[in-house]
């Protein structure tokens, strides 16, 4: 939708009430609460001919809600979740470690504070597909039509289930 459009001539692109109200409710519940940042790498410069190291910079911030981020705004599906902190010598038995503590590293040198929560690779979803009936990342709808029940995939193995169900849950662990 651009600056200039306000929707009202396409009933097609109307809000789902449902949605929304969920998305709304999860917000007016979470007020008050710790947000977590999102992050991303920074394009890499150099500086008189030598690279800087790789860096992950906050991009901004939501709340952690299960395989979910709620910002203000937007919905993202989670992505990695890592803890910055500052690069030390460490031996590692895996190569999987060293590159999980290198991210953290990367995170630390991008402004992330010690021992700060990172979620890195949070994909933001396409809510106005939802709208429609079709899937966006772990959100689908049930039956793929618009103002259907929103269900969430809470994990690659798990059944889909009703998003109110699953963020009463999450909220109340709160």
């Amino acid at each position: 939708m651009t600056a200039g459009d306000s929707g009202a001539s396409n009933p097609s692109s109307a809000p789902s009430p449902a949605l929304d109200a969920l998305l709304d409710d999860a917000r007016r519940r979470l007020a008050g609460a710790p947000r977590e940042r999102l992050g991303d790498w920074a394009q890499a410069r150099t500086l008189l001919g030598f690279g800087r190291a790789p860096r992950i910079v906050p991009v901004g911030e939501a709340w952690h809600v299960g395989v979910l981020l709620i910002a203000d705004a937007e919905v993202y599906a989670t992505g990695e979740v890592l803890r910055a902190r500052t690069e030390a010598p460490r031996g590692y038995t895996a190569q999987a470690q060293r590159e999980r503590s290198e991210r953290a590293a990367a995170a630390a040198r991008g402004g992330f504070a010690d021992g700060e929560v990172v979620h890195l690779g949070a994909v933001r979803l396409d809510l106005e597909a939802l709208r429609h009936g079709e899937a966006s990342g772990p959100l689908s709808i049930a039956g793929g039509a618009p103002g259907g029940t929103v269900l969430v995939r809470w994990s690659a193995t798990g059944a889909p289930r009703p998003l109110a169900d699953y963020l009463d849950e999450q909220l109340a662990l709160r």
